[in-house]
C-alpha cells in the first residue's frame, strides 16, 4: 500500500514541477529591491498588499515582484530586527523597480507577519534569542521548543537530547547543523548520531532556525523528531572581550576582534577558553579550547564566507553513580564509584558558504566543509558486574575525517494567468566519512588496555539529492518534495586474523507534502506529512547483514499559528510519529542497539507575549504519548522517553540599564524500563541572568539552579555490581544536576 502511494505521489510531484517550469511569461507590474540602511539586500521580508491581501517574500538578493497590482495599493514590509514600512504603489512604480529601504529596530513580536512561510513559529522563536542572548553552547539547544539536554560525563561529552517523546541519545533522531555543516556523527564511537556542539562559541550564534518532524527535503539522516540549523554571525559589529568566574574554580575568556572592514569585506577572529573543577566530589579537571575565524565577501547578487574554527577538550568524570550507593551512605550525590572516567576530543573545520544570483528569478547555493575529528571516552557503567578484580571500565576512541559538499539552484516561477507563486528548489550533494581504528575495549586505570572488544576501520558514504516546490495560489501554499539518499557502508574489521572487508549499500525515497493557508495575516493553518529516516550504525548493519539499514519514520502534524494581538503570538498543535525501528541504551556495554517499532502521538502550545516595549514572557509545554508497537501491554514503555516537559521565561529590558531573565525548565516522571517498574524522576529548574550595561561596559551574573533544587540530570536504569556486593541490582543510575552555581562576568566592548 505504502509503495502504491508512492508511485503516486512521485507521478503527481514530478507533475507539478514539469506544469509550472514550462511557464515563461511574468508579469511584472510591480518589482524591487529590499535593503537595510548600509545597502546590504534583505531576505525572507514578508511583503503584504493591504488592499488585495496577497502577499510575497525577498529572495537572498532582496528581489520581490507582485503581479495584479494597482495604483493606491498599500504595501507592508515586515522583517525581524527591523522596523515595518508601508508604501503606497503610485502610477511610476509600475514601470521602474522600486527600492525600499528598512530601518533597524530591536526585535519585536509586531515584526511578525503569518504570510505564506512554513517556517512562521521558527521565527516567533528567534525572539527568544534576542531578547536574551545565548551564554553557552548547552543553551543553543535549549531554545528549540521541546528540547531539553542533559549532561552526564563531566562536560566533556556530547548532552543527552529529549525531543517529542524521544530519548535522542546523543543525537539519534535530530539532525543538527552549523552553516550547512554536519554536527551529527555516523557510525561513532559512542553513538549513532553523536552530536557534539562544544566547539560552536555562543557569541558567534547569530541565527537558529528548527523543524519537528520529518518535513523539510533538505535534511535527510537523523531528520526524524526533527533538524535544527544554526547560522553563525558573517560579521560582528564590535570588538568584545568577555571574561567570567565563578563557583567550583570556573573561569571562562572569550573574545570577538575584527581584523578586517570594508565596504564588500568583513573578517574576524572568536576565541572561547574554559576551565572549571565542576560541583562533584572528584574535580572534572575541565578544559576546553575554542578558535574561530571568519571572512565574508559581498557584492549585487553574489557573497562568499570562508570559515575555520578549531576545538579541543579534556576531563576527568565521576560517572552515573547508583542510587542505593547513596541511600546506603557508600557515597555522597556528588561522589563517584570510578573517577577514572574521562576523555579527549577535538575537532577541526573549513567551511564554505556562497551565493550567486543568475538573475532577479534564479540563484545557486553552494556549502561545502571538511572537518578532522579525535574522540577518547573512559566509562564505567556496571563498576564490577563483568570483571570483579579490574572492574568494568570502557573505552571508546576513534579517528575521523569528514568531507562533503551541497548545491542547490534556486527558481522563482511566477504566472500572470492565475496571479499564482512558485519557487522551486533542486539540490545535490554528499557527505564522507573515514573512520579509523575506531575501537571499543576494556581498560584498567584509563592506562592498561585488558580486551579489545571490537576494532576496525569504517567508510561511510551519503549521496543525496532533493527537489522541493513551493506553489503558492492565493490564500494557499502548497509545498510537495521528494528526497533520495544512497548509503554505502563499508567496514573493516582488524580483530580477524585473515582480511575482512564487508560492504552494504541502500537507497531511500523520501516523499513529503505540506500545506499551508493564510486566512490573514495574524492566521494560519497547516497540515504536514512526510517520510523520514536514521541510518544505523555501519557495524550493525554489517553484523545485521544489511537488514533495516535505514530504519523508516513516518510523521504528520496539524496545527495553527495564531496573533490574536500585535504583540501576542500563539503556536498550537498535535502531532503523530511512527518509527520503524528504535534504539535503545544498553548501559553494561555503554552501547545504543536497535529495538522494535514505535509510535508517539502527542500536542504542543507555544506562547509568547511582549506585556510592553520592556517585558517579554515565553512558554512551551508539550506532551507526548510513546509506546512500543507489538509489545506486550505494560510491557511496551519507551525507556526514557518523556511524556510531558516544559520550559519557559521572561525578560525585562530597559530600566537604568538593567537586563534581567528567569527562565525555567520541566520534565515530568517518565519510565525507565519497558515495564515501567523502575522510574527516572523529573524535575523543574530555574535559572537567572542579570547584566548592568554602562556605555561600553557590561556587568553580569549568571545563577544556574536559582532555588538550590535537589535534581538528577540523566538517569538510566542499569544493572551494576559494586566490589562487595554478591548479587547484581537493576536500578536507577544517575548524574546529579548542577546544585547552585553562582558566576559573575565582565565584558568589554570597543
Amino acid at each position: 500500500m505504502i509503495s502504491d502511494w508512492l508511485k503516486i505521489g512521485f507521478k503527481s510531484f514530478f507533475g507539478m514541477i514539469l506544469m509550472f517550469s514550462s511557464f515563461t511569461g511574468f508579469g511584472h507590474e510591480l518589482r524591487g529591491k529590499i535593503y537595510d540602511s548600509y545597502q546590504n539586500p534583505v531576505a525572507g521580508v514578508g511583503v503584504y498588499n493591504k488592499t488585495t491581501e496577497a502577499f510575497t517574500y525577498s529572495g537572498i538578493n532582496g528581489y520581490f515582484e507582485f503581479d495584479s497590482i494597482s495604483v493606491n495599493d498599500v504595501l507592508y514590509f515586515y522583517s525581524l530586527g527591523f522596523r515595518t514600512t508601508s508604501r503606497t504603489v503610485a502610477e511610476e512604480d509600475l514601470d521602474s523597480s522600486v527600492a525600499i529601504v528598512l530601518e533597524e529596530a530591536p526585535v519585536s513580536l509586531e515584526q511578525i507577519v503569518l504570510i505564506s512561510k512554513l517556517d512562521a513559529f521558527s521565527r516567533m522563536v528567534r525572539i527568544d534569542t534576542e531578547q536574551n542572548p545565548v551564554r553557552s553552547s548547552q543553551e543553543v539547544l535549549r531554545r528549540v521548543p521541546g528540547l531539553l539536554i542533559g549532561q552526564h560525563a563531566g562536560g566533556g561529552k556530547a548532552e543527552q537530547l529529549f525531543l517529542r517523546g524521544f530519548d535522542l541519545d546523543h543525537g539519534t533522531d535530530i539532525s543538527i547543523s552549523v552553516d550547512d555543516m554536519p554536527v551529527n556523527m555516523v557510525s561513532h564511537a559512542h553513538g549513532q548520531g553523536y552530536a557534539d556542539l562544544h566547539f560552536l562559541i555562543p557569541e558567534t550564534l547569530d541565527k537558529l532556525d528548527f523543524e519537528k518532524g520529518p518535513y523539510k527535503a533538505e535534511y535527510g539522516n537523523f531528520a526524524t523528531a526533527g533538524n535544527v540549523s544554526i547560522k553563525t554571525k558573517k560579521k560582528i559589529d564590535q570588538n568584545r572581550i568577555t571574561l567570567e568566574a565563578g563557583d567550583f574554580n570556573t573561569l571562562r575568556m572569550v573574545g570577538l576582534m575584527k581584523i578586517l572592514e570594508t565596504t564588500n569585506t568583513q573578517a574576524y577572529v572568536a576565541s572561547e577558553g574554559v576551565l572549571t573543577d565542576g560541583y562533584f566530589t572528584s574535580p572534572q579537571n575541565f578544559n576546553r579550547l575554542n578558535l574561530m575565524g571568519n571572512f565574508h565577501f559581498s557584492k549585487e547578487g553574489e557573497s562568499l564566507r570562508l570559515a575555520a574554527s578549531h576545538f579541543q577538550s579534556r576531563w576527568d568524570a565521576s560517572g552515573q553513580i547508583p542510587q542505593r550507593a547513596v541511600d546506603q551512605g557508600i557515597i555522597g550525590r556528588f561522589g563517584s564509584i570510578d573517577d577514572t572516567e574521562g576523555g579527549m576530543t577535538s575537532r577541526t573545520n573549513l567551511w564554505m558558504n556562497h551565493y550567486k544570483s543568475i538573475d532577479d528569478h534564479q540563484s545557486v547555493k553552494t556549502s561545502a566543509y571538511v572537518t578532522a575529528y579525535d574522540f577518547e571516552l573512559y566509562s564505567n557503567f556496571t563498576f564490577f558486574l563483568e570483571d570483579p578484580v579490574n572492574g568494568d571500565q570502557i573505552r571508546q576512541k576513534e579517528d575521523r575525517l569528514i568531507l562533503g559538499a551541497k548545491t542547490v539552484y534556486s527558481k522563482k516561477i511566477h504566472t500572470t494567468e492565475d496571479d499564482s507563486h512558485a519557487e522551486l528548489d533542486l539540490g545535490t550533494g554528499f557527505r564522507y566519512d573515514k573512520v579509523s581504528d575506531v575501537e571499543l575495549s576494556r581498560t584498567r586505570n584509563r592506562t592498561e588496555t585488558l580486551e579489545n572488544l571490537a576494532l576496525g576501520q569504517i567508510d561511510e558514504f551519503n549521496g543525496f539529492a532533493f527537489a522541493n516546490l513551493e506553489y503558492r495560489l492565493g490564500k494557499w501554499t502548497i509545498n510537495p518534495a521528494l528526497r533520495a539518499d544512497y548509503f554505502s557502508f563499508q567496514y573493516e574489521n582488524e580483530l580477524t586474523d585473515t582480511y575482512d572487508l564487508q560492504r552494504k549499500a541502500k537507497l531511500f525515497l523520501a516523499p513529503k507534502l505540506n500545506i499551508l493557508h493564510t486566512f490573514s495575516p495574524d492566521l494560519q493553518a497547516y497540515a504536514k506529512t512526510g517520510f523520514g529516516f536514521h541510518s544505523n550504525d555501519t557495524r550493525v548493519v554489517i553484523a545485521n547483514r544489511g537488514e533495516k539499514v535505514l530504519p523508516l519514520a513516518f510523521g504528520s502534524d496539524l496545527g495553527i499559528n495564531w496573533k490574536p494581538d500585535s504583540r501576542l503570538a500563539i503556536n498550537a498543535g498535535v502531532w503523530g510519529l511512527w518509527m520503524q525501528q528504535e534504539f535503545v541504551y544498553v548501559g553494561d556495554a555503554g552501547i545504543v542497539e536497535p529495538s522494535g517499532r514505535t509510535r508517539r502521538v502527542g500536542a504542543d502550545l507555544g506562547i509568547r507575549y511582549e506585556l510592553n516595549d520592556k517585558l517579554y514572557m515565553y512558554g512551551d509545554i508539550n506532551y507526548t504519548y510513546a509506546r512500543f508497537t507489538g509489545a506486550a501491554t505494560g510491557e511496551d514503555f519507551i525507556p526514557l522517553a518523556p511524556d510531558l516537559t516544559s520550559a519557559g521565561g521572561f525578560t525585562y529590558v530597559g530600566f537604568k540599564n538593567v537586563e534581567a531573565s528567569l527562565q525555567y525548565r520541566y520534565i515530568k516522571d517518565r519510565p525507565a524500563n519497558e515495564g515501567n517498574s523502575i522510574v527516572a524522576e523529573g524535575y523543574f529548574v530555574t535559572d537567572l541572568n542579570l547584566n548592568y550595561t554602562y556605555k561600553n561596559l557590561s556587568l553580569g551574573l549568571v545563577i544556574e539552579n536559582l532555588f538550590d533544587t535537589e535534581w538528577n540530570e540523566t538517569q538510566f536504569a542499569t544493572v551494576s555490581r559494586l566490589r562487595n556486593e554478591q548479587e547484581a541490582v537493576d536500578e536507577i543510575h544517575f548524574t546529579p544536576g548542577t546544585p547552585f552555581f553562582i558566576r559573575g562576568r565582565l565584558s568589554f566592548t570597543f
